[in-house]
This record gives C-alpha cells, structure tokens and sequence, in this order.
C-alpha cells in the first residue's frame, strides 16, 4: 500500500544531517512493510534483522555494540557486503535488544556512513523504562498510524478525489453535491474498516466488510496478549481493565476519563501506569484539557483527559457498534456517533502533526478540539451529521476572539460568521 511516510524515508536518506531512524507506532500499523518496501526501492540490498526471532545474531550483537564489529558480523551473517549509502540495515523490534537500540549511539556517532533503521511496535514501552539507555540526541525519530483517511482513499482507488477535496477545502466552495455524498460514504466505509493495513486489505480482496472484521478482532487480542507478556501480571490486568473501559468511558456525558468507572475507588495512583503503557504502546491517543492561552502546551490540566483509541475501526469493532447504522447511504441517526467522529477527527489531526487538546468553561459549555498553529490557537466543533448549531463554538468565539474557528460536519464547505465549514471527509487539509 501507498504510505505517506515514504516521502518521509526518502528525505530521511537525502538529508545531508542523517542519524539512524527510529520508527515507532502500534502493532501492525505497516512499520515493517513499508521500510521494507522502501529498503527494496532505494537501496542496492537490504539487510532485515529481527531481534525477536534472530536470536542468533541478536546475542552476538549484545556481546559487542561497536558499529565497525556489528557491520562485520551482520556480513558474516548475512553473507552481503554493506556499503555505505547503498545498504539498508533494517533492526525491526529492536526493543527485544537493549543493547542494539544503544548501539545507535555508536552508528551515529562512529559509522554515521552507513543508513540505519530501527522500528518497533512496543519501542515506547521500552524506552521509557529505566533500564534502557537511549541513545538521546543521536537518532531521528518517526511515529507511525494506522492508514489515515486520504491514504484509505488511494487504496481503495479513489486518489483522484484528494486533490478535489483539497481545492474546496482552500478556496471553501461547495463541493458538487454527488460527489459530497460520494465522499461521505466513502469517510463512513473507512469508520468500519479503519486504517489498520491487514483489515484494509482484507477489505480490498474480499470486498466484505465481515472479514475485515474479523481481522480487527485478531488485532484487538494481539493486543491484549502484548498486554499480558510485556507486562507484569498486576500491572497488565490494570492494563485490560483501563482498555476495556475506554468504550464506556466515552459513552457519559461527560467523556472525561475517570478511574472510578474501571473499578470502584479507583485512582491515578491504581491505574496511571496502565494509563502510560497504553499511550507509550501507541494503542491510544491521550487528549488533554488546556486553557486557551499560548502555548497550548504550557497550559494543559494533567488530572483531566480523554482517551481514543489509534484506530477508528478498532474502536467500532471494540464498541460493538451496530455496522449497518454506520455504513448508511443516509446520515446515520445513532446517539454514540459523536465519540465514534471525535476518534476519527482526534487521529486524523495526529497523523497531520498536530497535538490535539480540548476546552471546557466551568462546566456550561465544552469544545471538542483545540490545536495550535503557529501563534494561533483554532477552536474545532466536530459534529456526527449535519445539525451544526453549537453553544460551546458560540461561546468560546465570544470569549477569545479567535482569527477562525473551524466546524467539521457532514455538511459541504463553506466560510460563514467567521467559521471555516470542512465535510468529515477534508479533515486531512487542515
């Protein structure tokens, strides 16, 4: 599949300051895949080692991090001459070997000739423990999701509509209403499938939407059982506990996180490390509360958070949404559509870059998003359908004086009281 991070690997490789790359993101998001296929299309050979199923070479390469002597047993190995610019070393679940992930250092700092990458689905996890001596300052690091809206577009062999979609979405016209409808089923399909590559691919070679669930499932209890073997049995029955209550937790009116709903008397004391090793691992996106003052960052509230999980179709299938209300050629007319979009909106901004948070004034009103561009702060209303009428956009707008402020509907493009109108389906041309 076609992944926007190629373009990123591809500077990566040009750049005259190049480190060895870390690539870091959830389980089977297409970390392996795609530097794979990126290794084949740009380099004269590739050397792939994995350090969860090389032992061999993976206690070898412990016994002596220096970049020179693990260069001359990778090519004993291996059986391949590594030239410098033309091979790609590849260490995939480089967390499984500590002592691999601190020989970076030495690649960037001794052998800074040679193109490395390092990739792995529970890195986060890993180097946030004390154990582990990360090589800081010396690596370039990448984080990546699962397929996001535009990259499920040229999958499914609908690319031509993106630069459509961009051009409504800067000069705000109306997009043709066939082709709206269009996008906005397109934008519901991908609600159900998701951006996981596997399930997409499912999708693409069956054409049923019920195999790709299934392979969803399969996903969720990779995940569960990374929960049990990565961590320990106290800590990973909170882990299941916190991730099983993400779907209630964000059914309340208020969808703030609260540790009482995973388990009666429940604390951040009990459940905060939980909380930490779902983020790290990359299953879920943590959205903080913040008060609207520059920067957004400086002036989060770290006692309050929502949590979503990395992918939307993972979400559905966790949720048990009924599919056929989602998957409608009409506006679906379900009540917990709201958290279902807020997942949706929350990654596609991740996946742009920015670190997405949210506003809420003494309890009256509350907005979905803030993100900070530049000097700006830009307040977003995400609505499920096309009822876009909002208290809290009306009152934030009267109280901070924002340059814009941006609704996300199923309603077409437009620019109206100072508000930037973007169908579900454009969140990706902010």
């Amino acid at each position: 599949m076609k992944r926007e991070m190629m373009n990123d690997l591809i500077q990566w490789k040009d750049s005259q300051k190049r480190k060895p790359l870390i690539v870091h993101g959830a389980r089977q998001v297409g970390k392996t895949y795609t530097i794979k296929q990126f290794g084949k299309e740009y380099y004269d050979n590739l050397i792939y080692v994995n350090f969860e199923t090389n032992q061999e070479i993976s206690s070898q390469i412990s016994d002596n991090i220096n970049a020179n002597y693990i260069i001359h047993k990778l090519e004993l190995f291996y059986g391949e001459k590594i030239i410098p610019e033309k091979t790609l070393i590849f260490f995939d679940e480089i967390q499984a070997n500590e002592r691999a992930l601190t020989s970076l250092k030495y690649f960037c700092e001794d052998a800074p000739q040679y193109h490395v990458i390092a990739a792995g689905s529970l890195l986060g996890i890993a180097i946030n423990r004390e154990n582990y001596s990360f090589p800081v300052g010396k690596v370039q690091m990448l984080t990546m999701y699962p397929l996001s809206f535009p990259e499920f577009l040229v999958a499914v062999g609908r690319e031509n509509l993106i630069p459509e979609i961009q051009s409504h979405f800067e000069t705000n016209t109306k997009m043709d209403h066939d082709i709206h409808e269009l996008c906005l089923q397109l934008y519901r399909t991908y609600l159900v499938i998701g951006g996981m590559p596997e399930v997409v691919d499912t999708y693409l070679t069956e054409q049923k939407i019920i195999s790709a669930i299934d392979v969803q499932a399969e996903i969720l209890l990779s995940y569960e059982r990374d929960m049990t073997k990565y961590a320990s049995h106290s800590l990973s029955n909170r882990i299941l506990s916190a991730f099983d209550s993400i779907p209630v937790q964000l059914a309340k009116d208020n969808q703030k996180f609260q540790y009482k709903v995973i388990a009666k008397g429940g604390t951040s004391g009990i459940f905060g490390e939980a909380i930490s090793w779902l983020k790290h691992s990359g299953i879920v996106n943590q959205v903080y509360k913040v008060v609207a003052e520059i920067p957004l960052e400086m002036h989060i509230d770290l006692t309050n958070f929502k949590l979503y999980m990395s992918d939307v179709g993972l979400f559905v299938n966790k949720a048990r949404y009924p599919l056929y209300q989602i998957d409608l050629s009409s506006p679906p007319t379900m009540i917990a559509m709201g958290p279902l979009t807020e997942h949706y909106v929350a990654n596609e901004l991740r996946v742009k870059g920015f670190i997405p948070y949210y506003w809420e004034s003494e309890g009256k009103a509350e907005l979905d998003f803030l993100i900070q561009k530049e000097a700006d702060i830009i307040p977003i209303e995400v609505k499920s359908s096309t009822h876009t009428k909002s208290k809290s956009l009306a009152l934030y707008m009267k109280l901070y004086h924002p340059k814009y402020a941006i609704r996300i509907s199923e309603k077409n493009f437009g620019f109206e009281n100072n508000i930037k109108s973007v169908p579900l389906y454009a969140v990706f041309c902010l």
